[in-house]
């Protein structure tokens, strides 16, 4: 019974489940990142993530055919890099996971903003639209770190490329406007990109996110 409720409840709410999986992601990633299986996890991880995020954007205004176009070669550049080693795939699996999650969560916000009143579900929205902007972020510095070696620098190993990890928090101290933290960009394509994300965390809290809590403190009418 309790599992037949689980279900239900994750139809209703998918923007929970993908927010819920990505939130793990954050926690787990790093206990496997530097171990010798820690890429492949990652890769098989970032499938799951896909398929969560196409099934959530079929409940918005968003278009499920362009997710889907996007997620399938996605999901080959990763299986190639897990099943062959492939790690030179990595930017551009990147690059179109980038993509894949600035339009999964444009079609989140397009769901947010369709009307004046607030669900639970997407109370959900809000958070995990802001985790796909940070995720493609993220992905986007992984390709700016591969055309532009050294783009990114750190006081812990200043001489490798940061990871996943690193950048993924980066990412989110940038949009969230809470500081920068010991990961900085020093070369101008890489402060360019950093600049941009700041100016989408700033709208994204000042409008979709502070219209939802409006709309949540009005009075229901009678």
């Amino acid at each position: 019974m309790r599992i037949v409720r689980l279900l239900v409840h994750t139809r209703r709410h998918p923007s929970a489940v993908l927010l819920m999986a990505q939130l793990l992601g954050m926690a787990l990633y790093p206990f496997l990142e530097r171990t010798q299986f820690g890429h492949v996890a990652f890769n098989a991880f970032g499938i799951v993530i896909l398929t969560f995020a196409t099934n959530m954007v079929r409940r918005t205004p968003g278009h499920t055919w362009i997710s889907a176009t996007l997620a399938v070669p996605i999901i080959a550049l990763l299986s190639a890099q897990m099943l062959f080693g492939l790690e030179y795939l990595q930017p551009w699996s990147s690059g179109l996971e980038a993509f894949f999650y600035f339009y999964a969560a444009a079609s989140l916000i397009a769901y947010m903003l369709e009307d004046r009143k607030v669900t639970r579900d997407e109370l959900f929205a809000a958070g995990a639209t802001f985790t796909l902007l940070a995720w493609g972020f993220t992905h986007l510095y992984i390709v700016v770190q591969a055309i532009v070696p050294g783009s990114f620098a750190s006081a812990v190993n200043a001489d490798l490329p940061r990871t996943w990890t690193e950048l993924n928090y980066l990412s989110f101290a940038l949009l969230s406007s809470t500081g920068i933290g010991d990961v900085i960009p020093v070369t101008v394509h890489a402060r360019a990109i950093t600049s941009i994300e700041m100016f989408v965390g700033v709208m994204y809290l000042a409008s979709v996110v502070a219209r939802l809590i409006g709309l949540t403190m009005q009075p229901s009418s009678k």
